[in-house]
């Protein structure tokens, strides 16, 4: 097993994480060429979103062992394009930092609260050209299950999207 993931603290989190998530997030989007998020959130637009809002079935993070802050964080959703009992993942690491576990605790957390759910497996969308975040889903287990080509970026460059799927259930009917 990996040291990390046992000195990895993951926690749910709390609104009060909104300020210090917003400014984790936006790093990443100002960033550019992972995600497929494009504006900057506000805080009280993030906790709606991602964090506690009425689409969010969980949402978990990460403090990292050696600095103390968070991390990460990983949440599920409801995604209406998706059937009730598969839930859509984002996960999000700071782009100054190095990833010590993070996403594989994150990860472990999430899979399970997906599976008291019920639900029979968890989606991922991923930028094609997001190698990093490709290699992660893969490594935590999800396979290809489809893509959708072509979605313009705000700049017109068109990425096609990625969907990996991870099943929680050997009865998995997608």
């Amino acid at each position: 097993m990996n040291d990390c993931l046992d000195t990895v603290q993951v926690r749910e989190v709390s609104r009060d994480d909104a300020a210090e998530l917003t400014e984790l997030l936006n790093a990443i989007i100002a960033r550019g060429g992972t995600t497929a998020l494009q504006e900057a959130f506000t805080p009280n637009d993030l906790a709606e979103t991602y964090l506690d809002g009425a689409a969010v079935h969980c949402c978990f993070v990460a403090i990292d062992p050696i600095t103390g802050r968070i991390g990460g964080f990983q949440t599920l959703v409801r995604e209406p394009s998706l059937p009730d009992e598969i839930g859509d993942i984002g996960t999000f690491a700071r782009v100054d930092g190095k990833q010590r576990g993070i996403g594989s605790a994150l990860f472990k957390a999430t899979r399970e609260r997906a599976k008291s759910f019920g639900h029979v497996a968890i989606n991922a969308t991923i930028r094609a050209d997001n190698v990093g975040g490709l290699a992660y889903y893969t490594k935590m287990g999800f396979f290809d299950h489809s893509m959708t080509p072509n979605i313009a970026l705000n700049d017109g460059t068109p990425v096609d999207r990625v969907h990996k799927r991870y099943p929680l259930t050997t009865e998995v009917k997608y």
